[in-house]
């Protein structure tokens, strides 16, 4: 049987990526939009993106700092951070402005700049009905943080604590749960009803727990939510590759310094976008579902959301390509995912 060297796919989208802000901005979205039209930006900054106006103005910093051949035709998707204090009507500026398209409950505390998240999701039912009404996502980190529950179990215990009751009393919510790591979120998932989606990402589909401990503690492979044990990778590649368009491609790119990632309490996160198809298209090849990458990629993500398909289109070559060891981020350096390494695919 002859092996794929050449896919052509419809340009994909990321539905979940954080790009930083101001002087970091161009340092990452070359990557982005060299492989993507849109992508779902993150609100989680230092001071976080909770108004349609502070989102518009993210929004412009973003497209002021685009390669100029993107600038017409990349697309940032912006997202409004839920806090205890956003109002309903909030909501309905948000979805007027045309360029907000989801809302992101953060758990308080529960990962990178989340410290101004919900503390009280009951006290939100308001938001999340109008957010039902107005057909306005709400995107999920999907872990307790109760310091007494163990780090691994964190995402199983979200959905028992919090995600069921969030499905049974707002129906027509839309709802994505980001960057699911479990068998337990798959299978949550799977058996929701239509309105339930799910972002998967390269690392949790490449890495279990123990690429953080090889040879030593691995300060670039810990992210949030953690790495997970084999059967849980095994369980998301099942999901990803099966062709079922309730999941769909979301890095969770995450860049941060190299200096606070090798430091005595590092930031979780793992910068990806360099890869940001490429590494799906290596993750399906070894499941022997290449031909079930565009849908995952590239369909699936829209057709949740409500948007049009792309129609540009791009062409990957089983050609390896190195990755730098670190490159320039603002005036510090990033370490990428498997630095030093290769991608096995590549972009022609």
């Amino acid at each position: 049987m002859t092996k794929t060297k050449k896919l052509t796919l419809i340009k994909p989208d990321d539905w979940h990526l954080h790009v930083r802000d101001n002087k970091f901005l161009p340092s990452v979205l070359a990557d982005t939009t060299k492989r993507f039209c849109r992508a779902i930006i993150m609100p989680n900054l230092v001071e976080p993106v909770t108004t349609t106006k502070l989102a518009g103005e993210y929004r412009d910093r973003i497209i002021d700092a685009l390669p100029n051949e993107y600038k017409l035709t990349f697309d940032p998707l912006m997202t409004l951070y839920l806090t205890n204090n956003t109002k309903p009507s909030e909501i309905k500026t948000a979805r007027d402005s045309g360029f907000v398209h989801a809302v992101k409950w953060y758990p308080a505390g529960a990962t990178t700049n989340s410290s101004k998240g919900v503390s009280d999701i009951v006290a939100c039912y308001d938001v999340l009905e109008a957010m039902a009404e107005e057909g306005m996502p709400l995107l999920i980190h999907g872990e307790v943080t109760d310091p007494d529950v163990d780090v691994f179990d964190r995402e199983k215990q979200f959905i028992e604590q919090f995600l069921i009751g969030i499905i049974q009393n707002f129906p027509d919510l839309k709802v994505v749960f980001e960057h699911i790591t479990t068998k337990d979120a798959v299978e949550f998932v799977k058996s929701a009803h239509a309105n339930v989606g799910a972002t998967i990402t390269a690392h949790h589909l490449l890495l279990n727990r123990n690429a953080i401990f090889q040879g030593g503690i691995r300060p670039h492979h810990y992210c949030l939510p953690i790495l997970k044990r084999e059967l849980h990778r095994e369980a998301l590649i099942a999901a990803a590759t099966s062709g079922d368009k309730k999941f769909f491609l979301g890095t969770d790119s995450a860049p941060h310094t190299k200096s606070t990632k090798e430091s005595s309490c590092g930031c979780a996160g793992i910068y990806t976008s360099h890869g940001g198809i490429e590494l799906y298209a290596e993750i399906f090849e070894k499941a022997g579902a290449l031909h079930r990458l565009e849908a995952f990629a590239s369909f699936h993500g829209p057709d949740f959301y409500g948007l049009p398909r792309n129609r540009e289109k791009i062409t990957l070559r089983k050609t390896p390509t190195p990755i730098v060891d670190e490159f320039t981020f603002g005036d510090e350096v990033c370490v990428p995912f498997r630095a030093g390494g290769q991608l096995t695919w590549s972009i022609d």
